[in-house]
């Protein structure tokens, strides 16, 4: 079953959610340089150059034609600059499909809702396609991706994965 997903420009009041590629890995490894993005989520910031592969692996899409990876990157318009990323992995469920997201602001952007913006067009442009569940895993730690969830109407549940919570939105 191929997944009929692929990733398109998304705007908003202030963005411009606009498909990754490779060529974005410049600037990006910029965005997401300072190391206290990692806190979380582990690992530490990507040389320009490792960006770059990953987002060449990234834009080539999931070995699996059944799974669709959709990421974006975030650009802030009065600005005229990428400020972090939004991403969907989406896969077969019953009745329809399932979307995991997650999201990253670089650190000079945060704190001005720009996440909260980003995610909440994602979660929208999802609603809009066959997508039944939107499901986030957040460090039971980090408030502000928290709160980015909750705005974007997905609510904790009690199921851990590797350490995280794992939150959920049903879409009718």
């Amino acid at each position: 079953m191929n997944a009929p997903f692929a990733a398109r420009p998304i705007g908003t009041r202030r963005l411009d959610l606009l498909p990754l590629q490779v060529e974005h890995a410049e600037e990006m490894a910029e965005v997401l340089s300072d190391p206290a993005l990692h806190t979380f989520i582990g690992g530490t910031p990507d040389t320009p150059q490792a960006l770059r592969s990953r987002y060449e692996r990234m834009t080539a899409g999931s070995p699996d034609p059944a799974v669709s990876w959709l990421n974006w990157v975030i650009r802030l318009r009065d600005e005229s600059r990428l400020t972090g990323t939004v991403q969907a992995t989406i896969h077969p469920s019953d009745p329809g499909h399932t979307a995991e997201i997650a999201w990253v602001v670089g650190t000079p952007w945060q704190g001005k809702g720009i996440a909260t913006e980003a995610a909440r067009a994602l979660v929208d442009w999802l609603t809009e396609r066959p997508v039944h569940t939107v499901i986030a895993h957040i460090h039971p730690d980090h408030r502000a991706s928290a709160t980015v969830a909750t705005t974007a109407g997905l609510t904790p549940t009690d199921t851990r994965h590797d350490g995280e919570i794992r939150w959920h939105l049903a879409i009718d």
